[in-house]
């Protein structure tokens, strides 16, 4: 029922609490406190931390009431324990002055700060004992996020009696042998004691109550939907023989990674059978994902089958269809490119070739999306840096044919607990592996102070045959700001520190046509310096571009910093990067450090995972996925481990989840994520 008709609510207070986004009664019940006050316990004044609630016993040796200006007053009490001392502060209360006498025992309970050499709490909570009464145990009292004309008290009396007169309403999802298995509060139980609880082990039983059933309700959703996409879906069955296999891997030169070939046999596994493949496969910079993306597409060529490989930028796309024509020229495979900057006369003729089935491979953009794209036969579909394309996006591209099955590739190594939330539906695999013979990579960090080494070095490079690029700082999401960010840096170089050398610039407002022109004069050599901004963070791969300067370094996040260091370990020459920042927080210091340390993609997603913390991780620009309430992936991993367990224990035998005993559970997990979920088959 609305909020406003919960006891002591009414008209004014609900509609101060719904700027807390508490609506209905049962949004009190799960109003949750923020942090708690433990005065359960008293503590010794020489236990004291400035800042945090605890309770103290004592006797009063002073009391002073001092006037401090028309109908202002201060009251202050002066309490001993032993050897050491705590005064309590009380302003315009001058009726408390007749509670207090000399020898009495008080507890005060309150935050303690430090004034000077003596500890102060202003306006403390009061408890009086009598002279042989015990040390009392207090309470742990709950402290919530509250909005003006809400006070602490007002809202732990609501949340009191919505406790005392709903909580025994609320129906269990779960099953009361489930809870006795997994050792969980019942829900009654465990809204009692998250907001006013006994003592610490009842707040730890209630949060993991609440955290569990977060984690667990946002897996089966997962579960959920991965078995929703195997059941009466048909793919084609692309068998890897023997024969085929060594065709395909005879198309590259060069050893191929255990990684590689790990991933490889798991795709043709997938592929293999007559369910959809939904297979992600992330890998650090300079793994080899494209080799084994080729090895997918031309395995289902090989049957006759078309694959698409779609990429969220045009340079990127044009490099692709680079590579494909390369590896593939001496091969009957035929290729076609589709992007935004196509013109329309010739996007309609490879529309018609594509739906004649005369094109095997497409590379494309988002232009692929629009305008109907039809297949004669799609067998795969690879989508390149999954997360620069929104849900719906790859939703559209999944209507374009019946079943296929879909790989898609990141070079963002992802954090385990992550993986297992936000791709929780995908089997994955990974590419750690670096293919050999290339070269290690130098990191520096510097200040202003070391720029004419670094330019010194720079230049030196270039001259023996080099090319490099230059970062422009990230201002923020104008294209304008960028603009004006790159060509301030080309113009200060150009006549300054690179004024020998032939420069250009990179940046996202240029047309394809001009895009084109630049990275190919860069990648002849005929520039010898790209200044770009961070356009050039995913795809491009030119060998010979072993040097870059990064600007504004502590603008980037880690994940950012890393793709970019990608760009100049392509090749059998060593890389050297130098960042210049002036980091102001810690942790954008700490970002530094860790990028400067390490060129581990995996061991930095951690570090910067636990930097950033989970952040935006299910906003719905990406993702479509709401927010976790309750539950932390960084602070919970054991329960999201454990939760995926259950989630899959119980969705193998019943995919649908049909079991009466779990209805509840269903529902939550449909009404939560269903909206979201159902929109692609691939995260």
């Amino acid at each position: 029922m609305p909020v406003q008709y919960a006891k002591g609510v009414g008209p004014g207070r609900a509609e101060l609490l719904a700027r807390l986004g508490i609506h209905i009664t049962r949004d009190l019940l799960y109003f949750f406190p923020r942090v708690y006050e433990d005065f359960s316990a008293p503590k010794s004044i020489d236990q004291l931390v400035e800042g945090e609630a605890a309770s103290v016993v004592g006797e009063v040796e002073e009391i002073d009431l001092v006037n401090t200006g028309v109908g202002k007053s201060m009251l202050g009490v002066l309490i001993r324990q032993r050897s050491q001392y705590l005064r309590a502060l009380w302003f315009n209360q001058p009726y408390l002055r007749g509670k207090f006498e000399n020898g009495q025992r008080v507890v005060f309970s309150g935050q303690a700060k430090q004034n000077g050499l003596r500890w102060e709490m202003v306006h403390p909570k009061i408890d009086w004992l009598a002279p042989d009464q015990a040390e009392p145990r207090g309470q742990i009292v709950p402290v919530y996020p509250l909005t003006e004309g809400i006070s602490q008290a007002i809202m732990r009396r609501i949340t009191r009696m919505a406790i005392e007169h709903y909580a025994p309403l609320v129906d269990d999802v779960f099953p009361a042998v489930y809870l006795a298995e997994h050792q969980l509060l019942p829900i009654c139980q465990a809204i009692g004691a998250i907001h006013y609880p006994e003592n610490q082990a009842a707040i730890t039983a209630a949060q993991r109550r609440f955290i569990y059933q977060e984690l667990l309700v946002l897996q089966l959703a997962l579960a959920l939907r991965k078995a929703a996409l195997l059941a009466g879906r048909q793919a084609p069955k692309l068998e890897a023989t023997a024969r085929i296999d060594a065709r395909i891997k005879r198309l590259f030169p060069f050893e191929l990674t255990a990684d590689q070939l790990h991933a490889m046999a798991e795709i043709a596994a997938d592929m293999n059978r007559d369910a959809p493949m939904n297979r992600l496969l992330q890998g650090d910079v300079g793994s080899g994902k494209t080799v084994v993306a080729i090895y997918a597409m031309l395995l289902a060529v090989a049957h006759g089958h078309q694959a698409v490989l779609m990429t969220p930028t045009e340079v990127l796309a044009q490099q692709h269809a680079r590579t494909l024509n390369e590896r593939l020229h001496e091969s009957r495979v035929r290729i076609g490119l589709m992007t935004g900057s196509l013109p329309n006369k010739q996007r309609d003729i490879l529309r018609a070739q594509i739906a004649a089935g005369e094109i095997d491979l497409v590379i494309g953009t988002q232009a692929l999306l629009y305008g109907e794209t039809q297949f004669a036969r799609l067998g795969l579909v690879v989508i390149d840096e999954q997360h620069k394309f929104g849900v719906a996006q790859r939703a559209m591209l999944k209507q374009t044919s019946f079943d296929p099955h879909y790989l898609v590739m990141t070079a963002t190594p992802i954090p385990r607990t992550v993986s297992m939330t936000l791709f929780g539906d995908l089997d994955i695999s990974t590419l750690r592996d670096v293919p050999p013979g290339r070269q290690p990579v130098h990191t520096y960090f510097s200040t202003d102070a070391q720029r004419d080494k670094w330019w010194e070095f720079y230049r030196k490079r270039l001259l023996e045959g080099r090319q490099g690029y230059v970062v422009a700082p990230l201002v923020d999401e104008s294209e304008e700001l960028e603009l004006a960010s790159v060509q301030q840096l080309f113009e200060s170089l150009s006549h300054g520190e690179l004024a020998d050398f032939r420069l250009d610039f990179l940046h996202g407002r240029m047309t394809s046509g001009e895009k084109d022109f630049v990275m190919q004069s860069f990648r002849s050599g005929r520039t010898q310096v790209l200044i770009a901004t961070p356009v050039i963070e995913v795809g491009v791969d030119i060998a010979n571009a072993t040097l870059m300067t990064i600007e504004g370094g502590e603008r980037f996040g880690l994940a950012q910093l890393h793709q970019l260091r990608g760009r100049v370990s392509r090749g059998t020459y060593p890389g050297y990067v130098c960042v210049f920042g002036n980091p102001t927080t810690e942790a954008a210091q700490q970002r530094l450090e860790a990028f400067t340390k390490t060129a581990d993609g995996f061991e930095l997603a951690e570090l910067d995972f636990g930097l950033r913390g989970p952040g935006d991780l299910f906003g719905t620009r990406q993702h479509g996925l709401p927010p976790l309430r309750v539950a932390n992936l960084q602070r919970d991993r054991e329960l999201l481990e454990e939760a995926r367990r259950d989630a899959q224990a119980l969705i193998g035998p019943d995919p649908t989840l049909s079991q009466p005993a779990f209805a509840r559970l269903r529902r939550m997990a449909v009404v939560r994520y269903g909206a979201a979920l159902e929109l692609s088959d691939v995260g």
